[in-house]
């Protein structure tokens, strides 16, 4: 069998390292690429990981809970799985849906987007802390007369918003109505007769004060 030529020789052998040169730096760059950061290693989020508690007193409908929690749980975790609260509902979970609103300080705010340690020092109002012992609130009232709800999964946080929207607005136009409840998603559809709710929740508030 004929030698190869001495050029295509010379020419195989360089094809040939590079193949190993090219391969063992790729093998490099992978290994680098897969070291953590060094900054990222140590940050803090990252060492305080789970079951570290902090002490955190929220008031909620009006009464003061002493807790431990861990820092990073939300304020919809703390309602419903510390507090028992299980009329503000999980939904999206990212802030997207509404389901889980409540009031901090009277102003509607998504509870699975704030975190419990943030709320400490604040009025949080739940669903349950709109009724009057047994009896609904005008609001809630306002719902059940209009036939504002239709699974009713939603219908909590369409509550909260719109009670929240009232105390800031007590005889809202229809625009700021659907302005209003716009953050609040039904998926039934009911949106019509969420409208009708709100000019009625209205009515039912004026006749109170």
């Amino acid at each position: 069998m004929d030698k190869p030529a001495p050029e295509e020789q010379r020419r195989g052998n360089l094809s040939r390292r590079r193949f190993f040169n090219s391969v063992a730096v790729g093998a490099t760059e992978a290994a680098i690429l897969t070291i953590p950061d060094k900054a990222e290693a140590q940050s803090p989020a990252l060492e305080a990981g789970a079951g570290q508690l902090v002490k955190v007193a929220l008031n909620v409908n009006g009464q003061t809970h002493s807790l431990m929690v861990e820092p990073r749980w939300s304020l919809l975790h703390v309602l419903r799985d510390r507090l028992g609260l299980t009329g503000t509902k999980p939904g999206c979970e990212r802030g997207e849906c509404g389901a889980c609103t409540v009031l901090i300080d009277g102003v509607a705010r998504y509870s699975c987007l704030t975190l419990a340690v943030e709320a400490a020092g604040a009025q949080v109002t739940t669903l349950e802390g709109l009724m009057r012992g047994e009896q609904l609130g005008p609001v809630q009232q306002a719902f059940l007369e209009e036939d504002a709800f239709q699974c009713g999964y939603c219908t909590p946080g369409q509550v909260m918003n719109v009670e929240g929207l009232l105390r800031k607005t007590s005889d809202p136009t229809m625009e700021q109505i659907r302005e209003g409840v716009s953050g609040n998603l039904c998926r039934c559809g009911a949106y019509a007769n969420i409208f009708r709710a709100v000019k009625r929740a209205a009515e039912l508030k004026k006749a109170e004060s």
